[in-house]
């Protein structure tokens, strides 16, 4: 018999706060995190704004997760992925649980890319410096799976240990991968989500060079970030940590913790057409939406609100609205739809996990966020896309989608109760 999945614990580490709860009122505020990049060069660069974590007084704090010489031996990602998990095992009360306990949790924290900034910072400091310079803790530093694997040490977790990698879809897959082992019985609890830092020179230069991000707005970095504008250009990179702590209902209930909601539906695809187009025809997505839909036995006007992948590239979120009114026909037009990239850029692999997050805080204040510099949404992108203001409503489903490069699909449904 399948078990019901709650998730009982958050943590959040975003351009808009150091906290989901930061995070979540930047949202309902209309606030922007995208940024223009300080923190390197951009001179020769095309792009000069990024979603950036940052820090002083409201900030996020480092050192109140790992001391200065700790964090010199990882990337920042694996600081970021820490900071989180630690938030959402706090917030879950997960740190008192047994050993037999711990033997039965996972820590299963995805990233698109992992340690590209240290990777950067290495190979300059190899190539001006010598080998003898290079760090032993290089490797582990930058390794994805060393995101999971620095949470179970801290926490002392020996249950499944990995990181799903698998682009932008990272932290969506590694939620429905442990909600799927904790439905089946595999494990009992788990820490999941998915972590990122690719704002430095090297991931920009990447992504600038593969003509994918924005760089028509830098001079106006809070426009840049435009899901379904005529006038969008590329997405706007941004970093990040989201993690969700998940476990049976009838533990939570035994446990008496708060529960912000239910996973019910995991769907996942490939397109199998393209390294970064879409499908034309946008059925691979609409394959992942359909895949959660059955998983989670929930007709289509069941669906309130769907967190759109919506990066703001010029294929990418015609794809999407293509796939929903497929998907959803007579009914796509009755559903709230929105891209809270909107705010604070693309965070990559840690995207579809603080998404989660948004979705589970908008069921429970009855609230769909708004997308942001939606002035004149492009041809055939005519549904219900949440324009400019966030919007009162009794939300008792959600959907959540991510999609990456290569073709990769995932979507979450998540339930009210």
């Amino acid at each position: 018999m399948k078990r019901r999945v709650v998730v009982t614990g958050i943590g959040a580490v975003t351009p808009l706060g150091p906290d989901m709860d930061s995070t979540w009122t930047g949202i309902l505020d209309g606030r922007s995190g995208i940024r223009t990049i300080d923190s390197f060069n951009t001179d020769d660069l095309s792009v000069k704004v990024a979603g950036t974590v940052i820090g002083g007084e409201g900030g996020f704090a480092p050192d109140e997760y790992m001391s200065p010489s700790e964090q010199r031996k990882v990337d920042k990602f694996i600081v970021y992925a820490i900071a989180a998990a630690g938030q959402a095992i706090g917030d879950a009360g997960l740190n008192s649980l047994s050993d037999s306990q711990k033997a039965k949790t996972a820590v299963i924290i995805g990233s698109g890319i992992g340690g590209v900034s240290g990777l950067y910072e290495t190979s300059v400091n190899l190539f001006e410096n010598g080998a003898r310079r290079v760090s032993p803790f290089f490797i582990p530093s930058v390794l994805i799976n060393l995101a999971s694997g620095h949470v179970a040490m801290r926490h002392n977790i020996r249950g499944p240990n990995y990181g799903i990698v698998s682009a932008c879809t990272s932290g969506t897959h590694s939620i429905g991968e442990a909600f799927r082992l904790i439905r089946d019985g595999y494990i009992d609890y788990a820490v999941t989500g998915g972590a990122e830092h690719a704002v430095c020179r090297l991931g920009v230069s990447g992504f600038a060079a593969a003509r994918a991000l924005s760089t028509g707005f830098n001079d106006q970095p809070e426009k840049a970030s435009r899901p379904w504008d005529r006038d969008r250009d590329g997405f706007v990179v941004g970093e990040g940590a989201g993690v969700l702590i998940l476990e049976t209902l009838n533990s939570a209930k035994k446990r008496g913790c708060k529960i912000y909601g239910e996973i019910i539906g995991y769907g996942a695809s490939c397109d199998a057409y393209h390294i970064t187009a879409p499908l034309p025809d946008a059925s691979g997505a609409a394959l992942s939406m359909r895949n959660a839909l059955d998983d989670a036995r929930v007709s289509i006007d069941e669906i309130d609100y769907i967190n759109a992948h919506g990066t703001s590239t010029p294929h990418g979120d015609v794809a999407e609205v293509k796939a929903i009114k497929d998907v959803f026909g007579h009914v796509a037009h009755d559903i709230n739809i929105s891209s809270t990239k909107s705010h604070m850029g693309h965070l990559l692999g840690a995207a579809g996990a603080v998404e989660a997050l948004i979705c589970l805080f908008a069921m429970r204040d009855g609230v769909v966020p708004a997308t942001l510099n939606l002035e004149n949404p492009d041809e055939g992108c005519d549904l219900n896309l949440t324009p400019f203001v966030p919007q009162e409503k009794k939300l008792r489903c959600v959907m959540s989608n991510s999609f990456g490069f290569g073709g990769t699909n995932g979507t979450l449904i998540f339930k009210y109760i």
